[in-house]
């Protein structure tokens, strides 16, 4: 059985601002004021700490590695403020998953890349990096339209389309760079289910259209950190079953899903969240054994990985769990 991480790593408090960082939600528009390292001399240093966070996940003996989105704010501001059409100067509103306004990128134009592959830097250095397995994620389409306030495209679908044609191009040039596995993440799929229900499973069709390579869905209930008490069940989550992908992630450990869903995706591989995020306990490789096996009933294709981005944590408490959950996957697996 193999492990990932499914995105984000901690990035180090000589980089970042970590109590910045903590306290506010996922950035949607810019927050450069979480860095620690002066503009001219930071891309060098995101590079020192990427190449921190890829040989912690060696050590611990992942897998499949990713480059830990150390030079993100978030999992998207990173991906879309570096589009055309966005207006970033003048920013929108939306609720966030609580139910509260937050500021968004506002869609003020036609949405297209600038200058080309926002990605493809980061994933030749990954490739660069390692001889392992590589991942990198991109933010889905359908969540960056949720998470903008649109004022150009006539429709929520339209906008929804313009996102998952730029994906397109940028997975496409992910693939052509050697990245093994690219995936997206749609954790509003899930919160904003009804919407998702509508014109979710085209937009990824749309996204993904023409597209040869291993490809991943992530779909959460949002960190622990700012999204507490998560529930049982998804409300989105068999529709997956007809996205154009090969693996669904999800999480399992802190809400403790009833897995009897996995039963409705089909033969798509799971990747499976089996270490809890809400706090720096470090789980012991039985526990993460006992997740594991939790889902052998339904489906013994998995991959063992964190429920969700590991960004929030500490450095210490990550690596920790990164070694449980490579002990208990092989427990599980004898």
């Amino acid at each position: 059985m193999e492990t990932s991480l499914v995105g984000s790593y901690p990035q180090p408090e000589w980089l970042v601002d970590r109590e910045k960082l903590r306290g506010r939600l996922p950035p949607r528009v810019r927050a450069s004021d979480i860095w620690k390292i002066d503009p001219d001399q930071l891309a060098n240093a995101q590079d020192a700490a990427t190449l921190a966070a890829i040989r912690d996940q060696e050590r611990a003996g992942l897998d499949i590695v990713t480059d830990g989105e150390i030079r993100r704010e978030s999992y998207s501001n990173y991906f879309v403020l570096a589009l055309d059409g966005i207006d970033v100067d003048q920013p929108g509103t939306a609720l966030d998953r609580n139910g509260n306004p937050m500021p968004v990128p506002r869609v003020a134009g036609p949405i297209t890349r600038r200058g080309g592959s926002i990605l493809k830097r980061d994933a030749e250095f990954l490739r660069g990096a390692t001889d392992r397995k590589i991942k990198v994620t991109v933010p889905g389409p359908f969540t960056m339209a949720q998470q903008a306030q649109n004022d150009h495209y006539k429709t929520d679908e339209e906008v929804a389309f313009a996102f998952a044609d730029v994906v397109r191009q940028e997975v496409t040039e992910l693939f052509e760079a050697g990245v093994d596995i690219v995936q997206l993440d749609e954790p509003w799929m899930e919160s904003r289910a009804d919407q998702a229900r509508a014109f979710g499973i085209e937009t990824l069709n749309r996204a993904l259209d023409g597209v040869t390579g291993t490809t991943v869905l992530h779909i959460c209930f949002g960190y622990p950190l700012f999204v507490p008490g998560h529930k049982r069940t998804y409300r989105f989550l068999a529709e997956l079953a007809d996205a154009p992908v090969d693996q669904i992630s999800i999480e399992t450990a802190q809400a403790e899903l009833d897995l009897e869903v996995l039963e409705r995706l089909g033969d798509k591989t799971i990747v499976l969240g089996v270490i809890a995020l809400d706090s720096d306990e470090v789980e012991s490789a039985n526990t993460v054994k006992q997740r594991i096996e939790r889902a052998l009933p339904y489906t013994k294709n998995l991959v063992a990985a964190p429920d969700c981005g590991m960004k929030y944590l500490s450095r210490e408490a990550a690596f920790g769990k990164l070694q449980s959950l490579v002990e208990g996957a092989k427990l599980a697996s004898v």
